[in-house]
């Protein structure tokens, strides 16, 4: 099973070139939902490489789940950040809850924590309404536990944030 899964995505590979990006996404994500993270990863992890904040997101999942790849929350961090820098709304929560609870980006900050929530609730679309309702949640949560300083703080980080390419 290990050497179809190889050849499967040796195969994706040598197709990737002549499909378009969002061809290439959909396949990936249905390998994923499939659990056939080989596939997946063979497809996202170039993408990743290459900049795309989506592609990042993804693979920074599979490090979080440690699907198809050794569980590391250090490296799902790194990718959320590097997606949520470029402004994707789903790495921007992602990266927010890991500070919140500080989890794979030492230490625990609540500022950031808030800031990259907040964020992520002003750039999820309404094909995300689920997720920009929980965020909502956690941000309110954040807030309680946070000092008039840490929210003043958070909000000019907000106000001054933009995104990289």
């Amino acid at each position: 099973m290990l050497l179809a899964g190889a050849t499967a995505a040796i195969l994706v590979i040598g197709a990737a070139g002549a499909q378009s990006l969002e061809e290439n996404m959909k396949r990936a994500a249905g390998a994923y939902e499939r659990k056939e993270f080989a596939v997946a990863l063979s497809i996202w992890k170039p993408l990743a490489a290459q900049g795309n904040a989506e592609a990042e997101t993804l693979l920074g999942a599979m490090y979080w789940q440690g699907e198809g790849v050794p569980r590391d929350h250090k490296e799902a961090a790194r990718l959320y950040l590097l997606a949520a820098e470029r402004g994707y709304a789903r790495a921007q929560n992602d990266i927010g809850f890991m500070y919140g609870f500080g989890e794979g980006v030492p230490p625990h900050d609540d500022v950031q924590a808030y800031k990259w929530i907040s964020l992520a609730i002003e750039r999820y679309t309404s094909k995300n309404q689920d997720r920009r309702d929980q965020a909502v949640k956690d941000r309110a949560t954040l807030a309680a536990r946070m000092s008039k300083a840490q929210l003043a703080e958070a909000e000019a980080a907000i106000k001054d944030w933009k995104p990289k390419n």
